[in-house]
């Protein structure tokens, strides 16, 4: 969801430019009133507590004291209190220095060593050629859309609109239909569209080819946006940053391709829409050897990155004809790793006092021999 808001603050960024535009009147004071505000990132840089880092990265890259000073910063600043047992930051704590050691290193790792790796550059590799698809392909629809208006402003906010119109539809079905299967249809349709447009241009109705470019526009955006969302997912935390750069900058040439085209006066332009329709319907076969991140955790180390397998195509059902004699079903296990980890806390601060907060109290008893050996009762008697 956080990657959706992302997305509609850059899609309101775009519509927010044309009347920048108005405004300033020249090019050179437009490109200063874009570029300023991007000063404003140095205060990230300069003060921590304004931006801070990723606990998650500190952790899988084994800096332990820099991720609990981060969180004991988080339960700070929300108000939860750290010294009690029944709260989650002391449970989190607890477990850190159960599970690191004192004198562990810290491990970088770079996008370099993704040339050891067998599963990961490959996804990366799928991602990044999707992205650029998604973002080269889209000059070939929104060409048509000049036969309609002449003007810039026509194409320019009907691609803002169907943005927006794709950041809601992954929104509603990317929880649902999971993010593999939504990349799927994204890619089938793009396809689609662009090899309609291609071949039956010429012997379709106005209204025909104007639909068939917004639908096109519409999915080639959405196959944008959901490769940067996978690629989040998919990478390993400690070479995720390093991972979305490169499947980003292949977006960027996609971006580039069309302004080229623009700047050429639309010369070469069937060959461009050529080489994007065929890679458009090879991006469908490629995307079906992505694995899916729907409710999984996120892979933090190169090794869970490689652990990430592609579901298989045909989902394997029991033979009806020959079903076992006994059918097992797993117990669920009792375990709770949270509660047991606040019992051993709680242990450990009792242990720790002093004095207990109860005292035992045993009730005295008469002797069964007395002082001179001889039973009190015996003496009793005698009496």
């Amino acid at each position: 969801m956080v990657s959706m808001v992302s997305g509609f603050f850059a899609l309101f960024a775009e519509l927010l430019l044309p009347g920048f535009a108005v405004l300033c009147r020249d090019w050179p004071v437009l490109q200063a009133v874009a570029t300023l505000p991007l000063l404003l990132l140095l205060s990230y840089w300069c003060c921590a507590s304004v931006f801070p880092e990723s606990p998650r990265w500190l952790m899988a890259t084994s800096q332990i004291p820099q991720a609990k000073k981060c969180l004991q910063s988080f339960s700070a600043r929300n108000g939860v209190c750290v010294s009690d047992e029944l709260y989650p930051a002391e449970t989190l704590l607890s477990e850190i220095d159960e599970v690191f050691p004192e004198d562990i290193q810290p491990e970088y790792h770079h996008v370099v060593e993704l040339r050891h790796t067998r599963v990961i550059w490959k996804n990366c590799l799928i991602l990044g050629f999707t992205l650029f698809i998604g973002t080269g392909i889209q000059y070939c629809f929104t060409r048509n859309l000049h036969i309609y208006s002449p003007h810039f402003y026509f194409s320019y906010f009907l691609r803002v609109l169907t943005g927006a119109l794709a950041c809601i539809f992954l929104c509603v079905s990317v929880d649902r239909f999971g993010r593999r299967g939504m990349l799927l249809l994204a890619a089938i349709v793009t396809g689609l569209s662009s090899l309609l447009l291609l071949a039956l241009t010429q012997y379709l109705h106005g209204g025909l080819v104007l639909v068939l470019s917004v639908v096109g526009l519409l999915s080639s955006q959405a196959l944008a946006m959901l490769s940067v969302f996978f690629g989040s997912e998919v990478m390993p935390t400690v070479v995720r940053g390093g991972t979305l750069g490169l499947i980003m900058a292949a977006g960027c040439v996609g971006m580039a391709a069309s302004s080229l085209m623009e700047l050429q006066n639309n010369g070469g332009y069937f060959l461009h829409h050529v080489i994007f329709a065929s890679f458009a319907v090879l991006s469908v076969l490629c995307i079906m050897l992505l694995p899916e991140s729907k409710h999984k955790p996120l892979p933090d180390s190169l090794k869970d990155g490689e652990r990430q397998r592609r579901p298989p195509l045909f989902l394997s059902r029991m033979n009806l004809d020959n079903p076992p004699l006994l059918r097992t079903q797993p117990h669920s296990s009792e375990y709770n790793r949270d509660n047991y980890s606040r019992l051993v806390t709680a242990t450990k601060k009792m242990l720790a006092k002093d004095a207990l907060p109860y005292k035992i109290s045993i009730l005295p008893q008469a002797p069964l021999l007395a002082s001179n050996g001889t039973a009190p009762d015996a003496n009793d008697d005698s009496s």
